[in-house]
């Protein structure tokens, strides 16, 4: 069976990376003037990339040294997307999953959406602490405070104002939405685009899915089977 697995940031939580929309959540913490949503937008980056930088260090950069746990390391030799950023899925051995959102520990260039750009390591090490908001803005070639197109580098990581594109390999996404024969989210609060585009897909595919969550949402959907419980609990039950 052609199982697709589409996983969210329940999944590294027993890494020590708070989930999202939890108490201690990314969305639920923001800067001193602007809320997470604010934050994570293109918008905020060309027009404040100071401030934009030191809150993407600080909310995600810091987590780079984390590591794999159980549930990656199951999920290594598995059909995937995640909609983490964190690379923890690359960290556990799996060569070819989908990073839908972009990867924490790459940037591209700055580019117009939809151009053909490679993705490459981000030297978050080259960045001194002491100096935080001016190194940043040193590493990503960013002067008089605005980020320059096909100049200056942005974060690897798909932002509320941006939209899908093939450098996030959005068509490879919806083939394997496509080609699975069940899609299991693990994790996942529904509430992204990438896991609507799923369940639209196995809507009319006639898909069935499973959800694993300790406190699932429900979907619509004719064929669903739900799994009250945590992404860890869920592949140890799996073997």
């Amino acid at each position: 069976m052609n199982t697709l697995y589409i996983t969210g940031a329940g999944v590294s939580a027993a890494s020590g990376i708070p989930t999202f929309r939890g108490e201690d959540g990314f969305w639920t913490i923001g800067s001193k003037n602007y809320t997470p949503m604010e934050m994570a937008t293109r918008a905020m980056y060309e027009n404040n990339p100071r401030e934009f930088l030191a809150w993407y260090y600080h909310r995600f950069a810091t987590y780079r040294h984390h590591g794999p746990n159980e549930v990656h390391h199951w999920l290594s030799d598995k059909n995937l997307i995640t909609q983490n950023i964190d690379g923890l899925d690359g960290k556990a051995g799996n060569t070819d999953f989908i990073a839908i959102h972009g990867r924490l520990d790459q940037m591209t260039l700055f580019h117009h959406q939809g151009d053909d750009v490679m993705a490459f390591n981000a030297p978050w090490d080259n960045v001194n602490e002491d100096n935080l908001h001016n190194s940043l803005l040193e590493v990503f070639n960013i002067n008089n405070e605005s980020p320059k197109l096909n100049e200056s580098f942005k974060p690897y990581v798909l932002l509320f104002d941006e939209y899908y594109t093939e450098l996030y390999r959005i068509s490879e996404a919806q083939q394997r939405m496509l080609d699975a024969d069940k899609i299991v989210f693990i994790g996942t609060s529904f509430s992204v685009n990438i896991t609507q585009m799923a369940l639209d897909i196995a809507r009319s595919q006639g898909t069935p899915i499973e959800v694993v969550d300790p406190d699932p949402t429900h979907v619509f959907h004719p064929n669903v089977t739900y799994h009250k419980m945590t992404a860890l609990e869920y592949v140890q039950q799996q073997g």
